[in-house]
């Protein structure tokens, strides 16, 4: 079995404490920087399989380490920030992040999204890799979580691929937001059903050209439709 190498990268001693103490649980290996120039550093010179970064931090913040990493690297990358506004998390998916969580966090969420992004970027054994729906353009890969359009995979966060699946499932049929919450999220959710409009932003952002498979019906929802 391969041991994944996770760099986190904060500012606060405590926080790269607390998140290497959850992933040594599950026999990731951690390795630690206090800044975005340490971070470049550390992984010009070792194999990262995955970064946990923070946002604000001396030097170098996030969003600039992130661009300086994507100049060479596809490196998968997870922002955890105190910075939890929706321009923010806009960002740092445009910037090519491919998940972003807010501080405070509920540590097995995260150790589900790192194994979950983990799985889709290095992807799974071919034995695991059969089942797929297939709509339009779009083929969902059930078993790996992953999402490819004409053969090109997206980096979808879990939310993003359950949103965007059910949608294609439905395709046609307008969802208001309650409805979406509802069935992504579930009745115990407590949060803005904004939160529904940033991650229907975010897919589009991922889906490029692609974006208008999912529509806006004004005053409704939202719904899958693919007119090719």
């Amino acid at each position: 079995m391969k041991t994944w190498r996770v760099l986190i990268v904060d500012d606060e001693p405590e926080m790269r404490r607390l998140l290497s103490l959850y992933l040594n649980k599950e026999n990731y290996v951690c390795l630690q920087a206090e800044n975005g120039i340490k971070a470049l550093e550390i992984h010009s010179k070792m194999q990262v399989d995955l970064m946990i970064v923070d946002i604000m931090m001396p030097f170098m913040d996030g969003f600039q380490l992130l661009k300086e990493v994507r100049q060479t690297s596809d490196t998968p990358f997870i922002f955890l920030s105190a910075k939890g506004d929706d321009y923010d998390k806009v960002t740092g998916l445009k910037l090519g992040s491919d998940d972003y969580m807010v501080k405070p966090f509920n540590p097995d969420e995260l150790l589900a999204r790192v194994e979950g992004i983990l799985r889709r970027s290095y992807g799974l054994p071919k034995e695991q890799q059969s089942m797929t729906e297939e709509f339009g353009p779009v083929t969902f890969n059930l078993s790996s979580r992953t999402v490819s359009i004409h053969d090109i995979s997206l980096r979808l966060t879990l939310k993003e691929y359950e949103l965007f699946l059910f949608l294609a499932r439905n395709k046609g049929r307008v969802y208001t937001r309650e409805q979406l919450l509802n069935q992504i999220w579930g009745n115990d959710y407590t949060g803005s059903d904004r939160t529904v409009d940033t991650h229907i932003k975010t897919l589009r952002i991922k889906l490029k050209n692609h974006g208008n498979l999912i529509e806006t019906v004004w005053g409704l929802g939202y719904k899958f439709e693919d007119k090719s």
